[in-house]
This record gives C-alpha cells, structure tokens and sequence, in this order.
C-alpha cells in the first residue's frame, strides 16, 4: 500500500488574536531573519482598526518599552519617573523612582487604540495573511499539522497549520479543549474594576500612584493633557459599589474619588469615559502541547494590581519569537518556550494574586483587618531597604531573567 503524504498546510503559523500581543508577535517574527520567511495568518475577530479609538490606558514597563521599540513606538506615550505606593487610613509609604533603578523611566502609559495602531501599522501586509471579523473554533491536530475551523463573514472553512498560537483573551478560557489541558489557577476575586480618566488641579508629572484601600487598590497613571493634568484611573472595588459609583453623577463621583485618594494631586475636576469591567484570575496549566500554544490574555488573565497582566504577554510572545528562530516552526520550538516561560509566569502570577487577596475586601475580612497595620509598616520598611526594593521593582519591569 502506498504511503500517504501530509496533505499541504495553508500556513505555517496562525496566530488567533489581534490585540497587543498577536500583533507584536507577528511583527518580531517578520523583522527576524530566521523567521521572515515563514507564512503567517492573523485571525481577528474585529473590523480593521475597529479598537484604534479605544480610550482605555495601559502601564508598559520599561521592559517592554525595549522590545516593542523595534516595532516603532507611540510618541503620545507618557512616561512614569516614579511610583507613590501608599496604604489608606496608615502610616507608611514606597518611592520607586526611575533614577534609582539606573533607568531613563520605569515605564509608559499608552493609549490601547494608539498602541494597536502603532502595532498595525509596523506589520508589512505583504507577507501576512489577515482574516477580519472571522471568530476561530476549536482547533484538532495530529502528528504533523494543525486543523482550525473558521467562521469568516463569507462562510465557513478550515485551515491547515504546521503552528497554531492563541493570543486571544478568553479564547482558551472558554474552550479548554483547545489544548486538551486542564486549567491552571481560576479565582474571581469578588471585585469589580472601574476605569475611566481622571483631571485634577495640581498635576504631578510623570507620577503614577498606587493607594490601597479597604475595597482594593486604586491606581492613577499619568496621561499627559493639558498642563500634564489627565490621569487614567483604575478603581478596585465591591461590585455593588462600582456600579453606584458608574451611575452617580460626576460631582458625586469625584468626592468619592477625593475622600479615598486624599488630596496629594489637589482637587479632582473632571471624569470620562467611566467603564468597569469584574475582576478574575485565569491561567492556563502549561503554555504549550504539541503544536499549540497560548500567550497573553489566552495564557493568563490577572489582577491589574501592579500592571503585570499586558507586560507579561509581551514576554511570552518575545520569548516564543526566540524559540521559533531557533528551531522554526516546530513542536520542540513551542516546548522550549514553555520551559523558559515557566519562572517568569510561575513569580509574576504567585505575585500578583497575592497583592490582589491581600488588598481585596472579600478575602479573609478579620485576618486582613488584624494585618492591615502591618502593611504600612512593610511599605516603610520597603523603602528603607533599596537592594530588596531594587530587586523587586527589576522584575516588575523586565520579569524574571533566565
């Protein structure tokens, strides 16, 4: 009986998801020169450019400032100096400052439109294949390919890929058979994050803070505007209370928003774009199985305490980059990156799910009420010891180092 070949493989790598994340990953890959050459198709749920005016905001640490800078980089970026850490209601507080870390900034807010903008605009549509408004299925494979169903606005097919990435949020989440793995860690952290952007009437530039209260933490991020007055907002709270607070009238809203954050920026006078959004923790069990790989949001979704979540993809999908130059488009790449994604992911989500019990108001009520003193002691105590505060701000920015 004659051998069956394969049959021909449309791609060799599709990646599913055109958010941040996807769209670096492809953009490395056409400036390497071990991977230029390789066929790509970019599966995006949206119209082209349908998210470019999303007014949401995202802290890139100088980290990924270095690697996305290949790529081109936002000139609205703003970047941030330092970062006030404080505890509401206690005494005690951390400085990080980019002049102690030997650093020209600890990082950048950017706009989400203006970066997936930049992002687009740096990938040579030439050599890639973008299927819009098209919803990926589950995917099958077998010994040498990659199988994914398809819904495209014309109909329904299936492509054939030696790779598949999955750079989507939600995408694993919500098929877990996608991988034929188990989930990792899933914790709803009973709280609910409202976003939106602030104005106050002393500015400071160049400054992001981070203020812990009773709900959850509450961080400002400088956005620059007119005398560098604008700041994004993200407010961790009790579900109920975030949808009063989407409801209540502006006046209202920013005495609130004053009562907690105290009066370090002067008065707070103008609120937009108020949006929320509920607060969860998803990690997938391994990264990698066989032909298959997840990065970003569809790897693991965190708490925005400390802003790890979007910096954290950024490694992956750099780090699978490496591994893919190094062994083309192949199961051993896709396992080599999961082994040197294992520490970084392992410390920063263990990190972040930690600050995010800690600080969270549904977690251990009386433990947390009987150590929250000790939380602003730890802060002072933090800033008294610069090489453990050096090291801990190091790997918020570039992650933990193979």
């Amino acid at each position: 009986m004659p051998h069956l070949l394969p049959a021909p493989f449309d791609f060799d790598l599709i990646i599913v998801g055109a958010g941040p994340v996807g769209l670096a990953l492809a953009g490395w890959l056409m400036r390497r020169s071990a991977t230029r050459t390789l066929s790509i198709a970019l599966i995006d749920a949206n119209k082209p450019s349908a998210l470019n005016n999303d007014p949401r905001a995202f802290a890139l640490s100088q980290g990924s400032h270095s690697l996305l800078e290949t790529l081109g980089w936002p000139a609205s970026a703003v970047p941030i100096k330092r970062v006030h850490i404080s505890q509401r209601g206690y005494f005690g507080r951390a400085l990080i400052d980019c002049c102690e870390q030997r650093l020209p900034a600890l990082g950048y807010v950017v706009r989400y439109g203006t970066l997936l903008s930049t992002l687009e605009n740096a990938l040579p549509a030439k050599v890639l294949h973008r299927f819009t408004q098209t919803k990926a299925g589950v995917p099958t494979q077998d010994a040498y390919s990659v199988t994914l169903p398809i819904e495209t606005a014309t109909g329904t097919r299936t492509l054939r890929t030696r790779l598949l990435i999955h750079a989507e949020g939600g995408q694993y989440h919500a098929q877990p058979s996608a991988l034929n793995t188990q989930h990792g860690n899933t914790r709803a952290y009973q709280q609910t994050a409202l976003v939106g952007v602030v104005s106050v009437s002393t500015p400071q530039p160049y400054v992001a803070w981070e203020r812990f209260t009773n709900e959850g933490p509450l961080a400002l991020l400088p956005l620059g505007g007119t005398r560098n007055a604008d700041y994004a907002l993200v407010w961790c709270g009790r579900p109920d209370d975030t949808q009063r607070r989407l409801q209540t009238n502006p006046t209202a809203f920013l005495a609130e928003l004053s009562t907690l954050f105290g009066s370090r920026l002067g008065r707070f006078t103008e609120i937009n774009g108020r949006a929320a959004f509920a607060l969860n923790l998803n990690t997938a069990a391994t990264l990698a199985e066989h032909r298959t790989a997840v990065i970003g949001n569809a790897a693991q979704t965190l708490h925005p305490v400390a802003g790890q979540g979007l910096n954290l993809g950024l490694r992956d999908a750099y780090t699978l980059v490496e591994a893919l130059s190094e062994a083309g488009p192949t199961p051993a790449a896709l396992a080599r990156f999961a082994q040197r994604r294992r520490a970084d992911r392992k410390l920063t989500i263990a990190g972040t799910d930690l600050l995010a019990r800690i600080f969270t108001s549904g977690f251990a009520p009386p433990l947390s009420a009987l150590l929250a003193p000790s939380y602003g002691f730890a802060l002072t105590a933090l800033d008294c010891l610069p090489p453990l505060k050096r090291r801990l701000a190091q790997h918020m920015i570039f992650g933990q180092r193979n």
